[in-house]
């Protein structure tokens, strides 16, 4: 361990060297299937060449003017997510927290337009925003609020997936619903398949505005580009990140409608933001998503293997539940299974457990089907060695 790097993460012993496809190599030369993706970044795997390829000539050419001046690939990447969204415009940035926090500007703004001075978003228990200091205040969880206070105000709190809750807010100040298609750091939690379109209506009734975190969801991890596309609805803003660049830093906030016209000149900005390099990956992911049809693959295989989990648990009675919106998919134990994570890696398996006892699975889209059994194999045999073991 390097006393240098400051302690911000329990990091786990271990070393990676490099990767390719599903595969990484750690510095001793062991190999590991990475279930995990860098946490839904690496959707195409590990060195894939179209994107090597597109980050090497551009970086050879252009990496950065900033956003004093025209980016050809800027604009080019935001046509395209536009066309595949039915977005208006965007705004760039590096991160999922930076894209949350220029949705929680335009939010505010937004209110403030309307005359209120105090705008309030209605944010969900059990969410995860960011660790910025107004997306740490927008999350739903106190463990990693704990010793920031005091919080950003604006934000009113509501169970997730509960329309009703929603409905019995009557706060005039509420301007804008901030919330996540699925709950990723918040256990994999999908909601019911209308809840979405619901809140679509909610929102239309009351003037709010609808803006979905899909940092995670996004970029196809669902089975669809993006996951509100499942829902059939369009939500007025929406924040991409993780996945857009495939491990290269970028972020995204779409707007449509009133939204889009909310952030101008001089009220937001991003040095590195959407600088050519990042663009040129994020070109390039987008390019492979079609021409491999990863997407319509995350979907199907992220079914087969949720699908293989569960028949491979089965009669384990320490395992609640197997759930899967295409390649997210998590498994949920009755008690709290951290220690997995450790007994997984000296397998050669990457994993993660998140909201404590949910294994939460994000393996990157052109995993190989013989791959993925090697995956619910690895992973079954843990689970049923650490739990089913231990009570007989």
């Amino acid at each position: 361990m390097n006393d240098h790097i400051m302690p911000t993460y329990a990091r786990l012993p271990v070393v990676f060297e490099r990767g390719e496809g599903a595969w990484l190599w750690d510095n001793h030369g062991k190999t590991y299937l990475d279930a995990l993706s860098g946490i839904s970044v690496c959707n195409l795997g590990h060195a894939h060449p179209a994107i090597t390829k597109a980050i090497a000539e551009q970086a050879a050419k252009l990496v950065h003017t900033s956003n004093l001046y025209r980016v050809a690939l800027q604009e080019e990447l935001a046509d395209q997510l536009c066309a595949a969204s039915r977005m208006e415009n965007v705004f760039f940035c590096n991160s999922g927290a930076e894209a949350n926090e220029a949705a929680i500007k335009l939010a505010r703004r937004y209110g403030h337009q309307k005359g209120i001075d105090a705008p309030a978003i209605v944010v969900m228990e059990g969410s995860f925003h960011g660790r910025t200091l107004a997306t740490l205040s927008a999350t739903g969880n106190p463990k990693v609020q704990e010793g920031f206070e005091p919080l950003v105000s604006g934000f009113l709190r509501a169970p997730y997936d509960d329309i009703q809750a929603l409905e019995e807010l009557t706060d005039p100040d509420i301007v804008a619903v901030l919330v996540e298609p699925i709950q990723g750091e918040g256990g994999v939690r999908i909601p019911q398949p209308d809840y979405l379109s619901r809140l679509r209506e909610l929102c239309d009734q009351r003037g709010w505005l609808l803006i979905l975190d899909e940092v995670q969801s996004g970029m196809g991890r669902t089975g669809k580009l993006f996951a509100f596309q499942h829902a059939g609805i369009l939500p007025d803003a929406f924040t991409l990140a993780k996945a857009l660049g495939n491990g290269v830093p970028i972020g995204a906030c779409l707007a449509q409608g009133v939204a889009a016209s909310v952030l101008t000149p001089g009220k937001h900005g991003s040095t590195f933001g959407g600088n050519p390099l990042a663009c040129s990956a994020a070109l390039a992911v987008l390019k492979t998503l079609r021409k491999e049809k990863l997407v319509g693959r995350a979907g199907a295989l992220g079914d087969s293997l949720a699908s293989g989990l569960r028949s491979a648990l089965s009669g384990n009675p320490h395992v609640r539940e197997v759930r899967n919106k295409g390649m997210m998919i998590g498994i949920e134990l009755d008690q709290a299974c951290p220690q997995l994570i450790v007994q997984a890696l000296n397998q050669g398996l990457l994993i993660n457990v998140t909201a404590d006892k949910v294994i939460r699975l994000l393996p990157p889209f052109i995993l190989k089907v013989e791959e993925a059994q090697v995956l619910i194999e690895k992973l079954a045999g843990l689970i049923n060695h650490a739990f089913t073991a231990h009570t007989a």
